[in-house]
């Protein structure tokens, strides 16, 4: 094991963030780049090397988390990059933005603060990006067969790496601009830079792996056309299908869906435009949604120069606590205070947005701008058609529905809101679904059996198209999962690594 009296004797540290008055007028990175390494070794020493390490149920890549603790511990960051990669083709990637469903079931975390194994991980896969440990590893010998990957998200991406890896010809297809999928125009760059992307993309290229931006698939090349050159495909399209908001008003000028708003303003970082087209700059912004994606919204909007930014949440405040009903090791919904939320505290505690002195937030709430357990009825707007207003009440859940509670009506200006809602399942007009002939599930995705094939010979599926919205390390696990079997298909056997069946579900109460 690491250190065997670490978790007595080592406090937990997190990474230092940037100062919220710097990082507000950039759009770099939150945290001070390298400031894990001073600490790094001792937090990795508070591995306890448990009996039954619960980390490997909460994280669905099997990582092997007590084994790169120990050699990070050990100052051994070439052995603990092999034990990361064994499991996971992207740490850099969850070591940023997964939830950590891994920290929740730490067996230290039953009655102290857990291991902060992000905070490893990303140590662990920084350093040997810095230290050239991170190579391309191309097959000994090509198969001849043929693979297409649609879409290219982390799902994408981790298929067609593990195929390429196996020898078979894999072309991803992405009808975006530029490879990445949600990673790329989803994610914004104060979250995790898109030079992570970057020179992933580039290692797969050298790997042999080949990428087809601006391709609609359905559109530019139909489904039947795929099926006809190509021995498999795989759909990692995605859960893009938003949630609407079927309220008076939802017609109104300036109401867009979350996944309108921040791809646009990713691409200004991008250099494709100078300023975003949907931008907050001086409006009062609402964000209906109180998950990552609303975070995303609100973080962006005060980048903008917001003159004020509310995010609005249909569900009470969650508990500061593990709630009694969500016991450990399951991932407890519980408060949280993301980065995002800790500059809007800065903004209205300062009266500060952006390059402007603005007044605070309209809306009535925590510090941090959230209001929960409320409900938009309608929206009104000016005579040319630009909304002005969001009107609201107050909620309570009574016999499995929300009901209105008399008396709380309000409203709140709302020059721009954006909607973080989740997404209802996969794209199904873009005419793919159609084309391939494969069948959906109840829930709007593309359904599969118990070896990501779909009813369709050699079209198999992974990642939120199949298995709806979820986490990027539950995307990368069925990625890597539809590439064992997609090999298997090919060649009859494989020593791909399946982590995970299609049936299996997080530890989430």
């Amino acid at each position: 094991m690491a250190d065997p009296k670490g978790f007595l004797t080592t406090g937990k540290q997190l990474a230092e963030r940037r100062p919220v008055d710097v990082r507000l007028r950039d759009w770099n990175e939150v945290y001070v780049e390298r400031s894990l390494l001073p600490i790094i070794t001792k937090q990795a020493g508070r591995c306890m090397d448990c009996g039954i390490p619960f980390c490997h149920n909460g994280c669905p890549l099997g990582n092997l988390i007590p084994e790169w603790n120990d050699l990070a511990y050990r100052d051994d960051w070439t052995g603990a990059i092999e034990r990361l990669h064994a499991t996971n083709n992207f740490p850099e990637f969850t070591g940023r933005l997964c939830p950590a469903p891994c920290e929740s079931a730490c067996v230290l975390g039953i009655n102290q603060d857990a291991v902060t194994i992000k905070n490893v991980e990303v140590t662990i896969i920084d350093k040997a990006w810095d230290g050239g440990g991170v190579t391309p590893q191309v097959p000994e010998r090509l198969s001849g067969k043929t693979v297409a990957v649609v879409g290219s998200g982390p799902a994408g991406l981790a298929v067609a790496q593990q195929l390429t890896r196996a020898g078979h010809t894999v072309v991803v297809y992405e009808r975006a601009d530029r490879i990445g999928g949600l990673l790329r125009y989803g994610i914004p760059e104060f979250k995790m830079e898109k030079r992570h992307i970057n020179r992933r993309i580039e290692q797969m290229r050298a790997e042999g792996t080949r990428f087809r931006t601006g391709v609609h698939v359905g559109e530019d090349i139909t489904g039947q056309q795929l099926r006809e050159r190509f021995d498999a495909v795989v759909v990692a399209a995605g859960a893009t299908t938003a949630r609407d908001l079927p309220v008076p008003g939802r017609e109104l000028k300036g109401i867009h869906q979350a996944m309108e708003y921040l791809p646009l303003a990713n691409k200004v970082q991008e250099g494709d435009f100078v300023e975003s087209p949907i931008s907050a700059k001086g409006k009062h912004v609402i964000v209906i949604g109180g998950g990552d994606t609303g975070a995303d919204c609100l973080g962006t909007a005060l980048r903008q120069g917001a003159a004020s930014v509310t995010q609005l949440e249909i569900m009470p405040r969650p508990s500061d606590s593990r709630p009694g009903h969500q016991p450990w090791p399951t991932m407890p919904m519980t408060y949280k205070v993301t980065s995002a939320h800790e500059e809007a505290i800065y903004v209205r505690e300062t009266k500060t947005v952006g390059n402007q002195a603005e007044g605070a937030s309209p809306a009535e709430g925590g510090t941090e701008g959230r209001v929960y357990a409320v409900n938009t009825t309608h929206f009104t707007g000016d005579e040319d058609g630009n909304v002005q207003e969001l009107h609201l009440v107050e909620v309570e859940f009574k016999d499995g529905r929300f009901e209105p509670v008399p008396g709380t009506e309000r409203s709140i200006p709302a020059q721009l809101v954006t909607l973080a809602m989740g997404f209802t399942g996969t794209d199904v007009k873009n005419g793919l679904v159609e084309q391939l002939g494969v069948e959906l599930d109840a829930r709007g995705n593309v359904a599969r059996d118990g070896r990501f094939a779909t009813n369709v010979d050699g079209v198999y599926v992974c990642g939120d198209a199949g298995r709806g919205q979820s986490l990027i390390v539950w995307a990368i696990a069925e990625g890597r999962s539809a590439a064992a079997a997609v090999d298997k298909y090919l060649g009859g056997k494989t020593p791909l690594p399946a982590p995970i069946r299609p049936t299996d579900r997080p530890l989430v109460v």
